[in-house]
């Protein structure tokens, strides 16, 4: 087991490669809310877009004669005689020299972004909103429902957040999981405990850091999955630990809770498993389905379309695999357009983003099992760690989204991408994805060509 720089945990096979003087004690001091007094973030526009990719058999660096590069040290508001910002542009970027970009969540207007500065900055207009500290370490992983903001920790824990009413600029932690009340009541019986890593621990308690959450809002249930090798389910009406599952044999890297009653996980052993979830009197109750991928290279990220319709997964390999649920989870292919590792994938419409540890982003375009490559995103001078996309509101386009990407190297850009830009030429550059057909896919992910 290796940890990378990116902060996901890699298996032995996988093929990869301060204080701040702004604080502002506008509320009580706590251990994890300190207010952050505003600052100004920078809206430049450097860094161009790569000519098109298309992902295809044989030919996964496949360069489309149709794009050209694109400049964008122009002003973020330079728009198209139609009023739009140009599709695949960058509109802005949000840096603050405090750390590394680990994870970020878009909420109507406004962008919640954590780094290991232990701060978790709010961002609205391409400028800094307010924010918040926690003194419990890197923040890896940020979800919002509703009035509600979870952040997972380094250190297996996750807090709650609310923003005040009177003053939404302010926000106070609200609850940690699991919580105080849990902790003492579960110490009390022996069968509580595990064994790990050569310690002692309560099965509610995360032993190791934790790298992803998901929320299912129709069922009321989070989940959170850690470097530990499982996945806990929490109740978010009273932040009750209902579940602990021992899910893979190394670290899991990925949960998502899909509607309907299942779960997928990915893991650094280079497994995707599915899972159904029952009720129990007590809580819930996951059961292992099936496994679909099993390979060398470790799973890194896992995403799920809004129909539930596509299951995608990305690799240490640079590999994006993805699975068509409405054909029993037929493996449909896999995308080539990485050099290296993929850390993140968003999926929005009909749109797959996949951020890598080559510092770029692919925009992939889905008709049916065809996806089309629209283009690959520059800018980024460190690896691309965390995606989240959103309509465009402001757009005229109905298609048009608005991306967001955290790297490494500090940052986070905005970027404006339409679902159908220059359609004219990509339809003469589609190619079936690569791998086995969907009918003769085997579940392990594997084709007549060899193991991913």
């Amino acid at each position: 087991m290796l940890e990378q720089g990116n902060g996901i945990r890699k298996s032995k096979f996988g093929k990869t490669t301060h204080s701040d003087p702004n604080m502002s004690m506008t509320s009580p001091e706590g251990e994890d809310d300190i207010c952050l007094r505003h600052s100004s973030a920078s809206a430049s526009c450097s860094g161009p877009s790569e000519p098109n990719r298309s992902s295809g058999e044989g030919s996964p660096m496949m360069m489309s004669p149709w794009n050209q590069t694109i400049n964008f040290n122009k002003s973020h508001s330079t728009l198209d005689d139609d009023g739009n910002v140009p599709p695949h542009s960058l509109i802005g970027s949000l840096t603050r020299e405090e750390g590394h970009i680990y994870s970020l969540a878009a909420w109507n207007d406004l962008l919640y972004t954590g780094s290991d500065s232990k701060n978790i900055r709010v961002w609205k207009n391409l400028k800094e909103y307010t924010g918040f500290k926690t003194n419990s370490g890197l923040v890896k992983a940020i979800v919002i429902s509703g009035q509600k903001i979870y952040t997972g920790h380094q250190d297996g824990r996750i807090r709650v957040w609310k923003a005040s009413i009177k003053n939404p600029g302010v926000h106070k932690r609200a609850g940690t999981l699991p919580t105080l009340k849990e902790i003492l009541k579960s110490s009390i019986k022996p069968s509580n405990y595990i064994d790990a890593k050569r310690k002692r621990y309560q099965w509610i308690k995360h032993s190791d850091a934790l790298s992803c959450l998901s929320l299912n809002e129709e069922q009321g249930l989070l989940y959170s999955a850690s470097w530990d090798k499982t996945f806990k389910v929490w109740r978010t009406s009273d932040y009750k630990c209902l579940e602990s599952v021992q899910a893979h044999d190394d670290a899991v890297n990925s949960v998502i809770s899909s509607k309907g009653e299942t779960v997928f996980t990915g893991s650094a052993d280079g497994t995707v498993k599915v899972w159904k979830r029952e009720r129990v009197k007590k809580g819930t109750k996951h059961t292992l389905s099936q496994t679909l991928l099993q390979q060398e290279t470790a799973v890194t990220a896992l995403a799920i379309d809004k129909p539930a319709s596509v299951l995608y997964c990305g690799s240490s390999d640079g590999l994006v695999n993805f699975w068509e649920l409405e054909k029993d989870l037929a493996h449909g292919g896999a995308l080539k357009g990485h050099k290296l590792a993929i850390l993140c994938l968003e999926a929005a419409g009909n749109l797959v983003f996949s951020g890598s540890a080559d510092k770029t982003i692919c925009v992939w375009r889905r008709d049916s099992n065809i996806h089309t490559c629209l283009s690959v995103l520059t800018g980024h001078t460190g690896p691309v760690k965390c995606l989240d996309a959103e309509k465009d509101q402001k757009a005229k386009n109905e298609q048009c989204w608005k991306l967001y990407s955290g790297s490494l190297d500090k940052s986070v850009k905005v970027w404006s991408v339409s679902e159908y830009a220059q359609i004219g030429s990509t339809q003469q550059n589609q190619h079936q994805a690569a791998g086995c057909e969907s009918e003769s896919s085997p579940s392990d992910g594997s084709c007549s060509s060899g193991r991913y």
